[in-house]
C-alpha cells in the first residue's frame, strides 16, 4: 500500500511542531506540502532526517515540497510550459516504492485575489498550463497523483454557504470550469470516489469569524488520480483533527491509500 497525503501547511517553520508530531504519528509514505514559505536552504531538513525530500522553495511566499519514505527520481520543478514563472508552485517526482513506481506532484494553485483582477487572470492562466501538463502526464500510463491546494471548490456541495460564496474567488464558474477541464482529461477526485453521495469533508477553514468552530469550511485541497491510480485506491479522507490544534494551519491534511492488487500495478 502507498499512502499519499497533501497538506498546505501555511509556513513549515511556523507550524513545525505540529507537522513533526503528525509525521511521527501517522502512517504516510509520501507527503505533498504546499505554502512552505521558505527557500530550500532554510527548510528544516533535520526535522525530517528519515525522509527523502525535494523542495521548490521561495522566500516568504508559496513553496512546495515532497517528502517520501522511498527514493525520489525524475524531479521537475515548476510547470514546464510556464517558462517565465517566478513563483514556486509546482514540484513533481517519481516515487520508487517497493510496491511499484508512482508519479506524484505537489501543486499550489494561486488564490486569485478578486474576480477579474490580474491575480485572478494569472490563476486561470496557471490552471491552463497545469491542465496541459497533466494531459501529457496521462500519456505515460502511470500511477499518478497530483495533490495540492487547488484553491477551487469544485461544486456548491463543497462550500458551507453556497449563496454567500456565489461567484466569489475559489467558487466562481471560470475557476470551476478550469478544474473540470482536468477531470475531463480522465483524472479522478479521490474524496469524490470515497464520498460518492456528496463532496467529502471540508479541507480549509478561514482563521476569521470562528469558521473552524462553526465548521464553515470549503473543500479546496484535492488529490487528483490518474485512471490507474483510481483503480488501486482503497480509501481516502481528511485528517480534520489537525485543524483544531493550537497554531494550526488553516488547512487539514487530505490522504488516500493506494493498494496493489492482482492484475493492477504490476
Amino acid at each position: 500500500m502507498l499512502n499519499v497525503v497533501t497538506w498546505n501547511v501555511n509556513s513549515i517553520r511556523a507550524r513545525l511542531d505540529n507537522i513533526v508530531w503528525w509525521v511521527e504519528n501517522s502512517n504516510f509514505d509520501v507527503l505533498l506540502l504546499q505554502e512552505i514559505k521558505c527557500e530550500a536552504q532554510h527548510f528544516p531538513m533535520d526535522a525530517f532526517a528519515n525522509y527523502n525530500i525535494v523542495i521548490h522553495g521561495q522566500k516568504s511566499y508559496n513553496g512546495v515540497a515532497i517528502l517520501s519514505r522511498y527514493p525520489l527520481e525524475d524531479i521537475t520543478e515548476g510547470l514546464p510550459t510556464l517558462v517565465d514563472e517566478t513563483q514556486a508552485r509546482y514540484i513533481e517526482a517519481v516515487v520508487n516504492a517497493p510496491q511499484g513506481v508512482a508519479r506524484v506532484a505537489s501543486v499550489y494553485v494561486p488564490n486569485g485575489g478578486s474576480i477579474g483582477s490580474d491575480k485572478y487572470i494569472y490563476k486561470l492562466r496557471f490552471m491552463e498550463h497545469l491542465r496541459n501538463h497533466m494531459a501529457r502526464l496521462l500519456t505515460h500510463e502511470e500511477i499518478t497523483v497530483i495533490g495540492g491546494d487547488y484553491n477551487i471548490a469544485p461544486t456548491d456541495d463543497d462550500v458551507h454557504d453556497p449563496a454567500a460564496w456565489h461567484e466569489q474567488t475559489l467558487c466562481s464558474m471560470a475557476e470551476r470550469l478550469s478544474l473540470q477541464s482536468i477531470f475531463h482529461l480522465g483524472y479522478y477526485d479521490a474524496l469524490r470516489i470515497q464520498y460518492p453521495e456528496g463532496a467529502g469533508p471540508y479541507t480549509w477553514w478561514d482563521y476569521r469569524s470562528q469558521a473552524w468552530l462553526r465548521d464553515e469550511g470549503l473543500r479546496i485541497d484535492h488529490l487528483l488520480l490518474s485512471p490507474l491510480a483510481a483503480d488501486v485506491m482503497k480509501d481516502a479522507g481528511v485528517a480534520k483533527q489537525e485543524r483544531g490544534k493550537d497554531k494550526a494551519s488553516d488547512h487539514a491534511p487530505v490522504w488516500c491509500h493506494l493498494e496493489k492488487r492482482a492484475g493492477l500495478w504490476d
